[in-house]
């Protein structure tokens, strides 16, 4: 059987006359959206950042700052990065907490609102030890020129006398003797 059209006054709404289907042959038009927020801007930034070339390059720094100072065995030297300074006080009560033996040799890099203190053994920059003092005091550590060892200190009280211990871990004739002689058997 046969269904005969609706008459003229009779028209049903079909699916093409009704405004709330989309049929997919409109085109979309894409509105300029505006930009990300701040944080976006520091992935662009960081998009070619290369860690491993960072790395080198703040351990060529701290050598070169290590090799300009000319430090006497057992002694201490200072380079100042910024215009202002650390506090003096402060500057003395890291040198008292950390008297340096005769096989080490220290420098600290005054940032301005925070030290570094790195120190190296008789052969300068072959084990390079680096505690950075800031809001969160950090440790670094390499050996020939590769890093072995990070920690991190609550306070800087807690980080320097951890230094004292890694300069006798790392630097002491012993353990370079030590730390040789597992290579030789690597």
């Amino acid at each position: 059987m046969a269904k005969k059209p609706p008459e003229k006054g009779n028209e049903q709404p079909t699916v093409t006359n009704r405004w709330w289907v989309e049929l997919g042959n409109a085109e979309k038009v894409k509105a300029k959206r505006p930009p990300g927020p701040v944080g976006s801007q520091f992935f662009q930034a960081a998009h070619d950042f290369d860690q491993e070339r960072a790395r080198e390059r703040l351990t060529d720094n701290n050598l070169k700052l290590l090799i300009a100072a000319d430090l006497p065995e057992g002694g201490w030297g200072y380079v100042r990065l910024a215009e202002t300074t650390y506090p003096g006080r402060e500057l003395e009560r890291v040198k008292k907490l950390l008297p340096l033996p005769s096989y080490a040799r220290g420098l600290i890099v005054d940032c301005g609102r925070s030290l570094r203190i790195l120190v190296t053994g008789t052969s300068i920059g072959e084990r390079v030890l680096e505690l950075a003092l800031g809001e969160t005091p950090s440790f670094d550590c390499w050996v020939h020129h590769e890093w072995v060892r990070e920690a991190l200190f609550d306070d800087a009280d807690k980080a320097l006398g951890a230094l004292q211990r890694f300069i006798r871990d790392y630097l002491s004739p012993e353990a370079v003797a030590r730390s040789e002689a597992i290579a030789a058997r690597a």
